[in-house]
């Protein structure tokens, strides 16, 4: 969690802003998608549930991705960078002053039975690192067809890979 904003703050610092902006193919996420995402989920859902571990409520009130949301300010990818910093430095604190015994604090989940605020993190870690690599990939869709005859060894992440690799 400590990595992701400076990967996202190279990736928006480097890479020019229409690469930003395309996404790989139809109904995948460019890299600012997943920026947005990953800012969003942080603040509505991941910070609100770490709060209510350390409130100790009972329940936790499980993620719905289709919930109505307030819409995002429109901002700059520099802007909205910055933001997910602040946001992001601010969480950190938090967890810095977690204790062994805070881990393991436990909420009941709707969905998922008990859980604990060890697994939270864990889960908040993996899904950081689920959408920047998302979004690197995105950026990597612009140089994959000019690898000649290297192109093979993207394959896997090739969206539009001839059916010949």
């Amino acid at each position: 969690m400590s990595t992701t904003v400076a990967r996202w703050r190279t990736l928006i610092e480097a890479v020019p802003l229409e690469l930003l902006e395309r996404a790989p193919q139809p109904g995948e996420w460019s890299t600012l998608e997943c920026l947005r995402h990953i800012v969003m989920v942080d603040r509505d859902d991941f910070g609100v549930r770490l709060e209510h571990f350390l409130d100790r409520r009972p329940e936790l009130v499980p993620h719905d991705p289709d919930a109505p949301r307030k819409p995002e300010p429109e901002r700059s990818a520099q802007e909205l960078v910055e933001a997910f910093a602040s946001q992001r430095e601010k969480h950190l604190a938090v967890v810095a002053r977690l204790t062994a015994t805070d881990l393991d604090l436990s909420s009941h989940h709707p969905r998922f039975g008990s859980v604990k605020l060890g697994h939270l993190l864990n889960l908040w870690a993996a899904h950081d690192l689920q959408h920047t690599v998302q979004a690197e990939e995105a950026v990597m869709q612009i140089f994959i067809p000019e690898t000649g005859p290297w192109r093979w060894e993207f394959a896997e992440h090739d969206v539009d890979a001839p059916a010949s690799i």
